[in-house]
């Protein structure tokens, strides 16, 4: 890989930019691909179906050799882990972020109450005591971030879900009932948000398991965030 390929590579990854490596396997020919296009390398790369290809690889988050005008090429995806906010440090919290943790997202759990945001509750997680509307535009959500909102307060919840929807996170969720999304809807709406913003919102949060327990509650939101990064049907 030449010099200069390689830092792209390493400044991709710091700045946590999607981006594959594309590798021409008769030749050798290498271009540094993001989803929409170019940003390092041979530039004979940055035709229709060798940019597709990245773009769907990328998207993906899958490896693979891929038939091409320039012959096979090796398709590197080199994306950035996926992440997951959580705003509001409950009992919900607590069996989501580990369980978050072990499918490979970096978890961050929001919440300005320093009674329920603590270090005992949430061991090896990252936990940030600010409103979640400042601490969510410091994490800046891009489209390999879901947002889950939990505590029922719409001091806390609302100005998080605006940060959310101003965003491209791929999975928005906000936990409560249909009767309690109906009043969030017509919040936002009154906040300016027209219906295509809000129905990017899963509520009430999580697949439709019948879930009772946290832990159950946190498997229903883990499979509808999967169902919505791999491009599934989410109820």
């Amino acid at each position: 890989m030449r010099r200069e390929l390689l830092a792209a590579v390493i400044e991709a990854q710091r700045a946590k930019r999607p981006v594959a490596l594309v590798t021409v396997l008769e030749g050798g020919a290498q271009a540094l691909m993001a989803s929409e296009g170019l940003v390092a390398g041979d530039e004979d790369l940055a035709v229709d179906d060798v940019a597709a290809a990245a773009a769907d690889a990328i998207g993906d988050d899958r490896c693979g050799c891929i038939e091409t005008a320039h012959g096979q090429v090796f398709v590197q995806v080199l994306n950035p882990p996926l992440r997951m906010a959580i705003v509001g440090a409950v009992h919900i919290s607590q069996a989501l972020a580990p369980m978050a943790g072990l499918l490979g997202y970096e978890v961050t759990v929001i919440d300005p109450r320093r009674a329920f945001a603590s270090a005992d509750r949430f061991p090896d997680v990252r936990v940030v005591v600010e409103w979640p509307d400042d601490a969510l535009r410091e994490l800046a959500p891009d489209r390999r971030t879901a947002v889950i909102t939990l505590t029922h307060d719409p001091k806390l919840d609302d100005p998080a879900l605006a940060v959310a929807l101003e965003s491209t996170a791929f999975y928005i969720a906000s936990l409560g009932s249909t009767r309690t999304h109906a009043g969030r809807v017509e919040r936002l709406k009154q906040a300016g948000f027209d219906n295509a913003d809000i129905a990017r919102i899963h509520g009430p949060a999580g697949l439709p398991i019948s879930a009772r327990s946290p832990a159950e509650i946190a498997t229903a939101i883990l499979a509808q965030a999967t169902q919505q990064l791999r491009g599934g049907n989410s109820s």
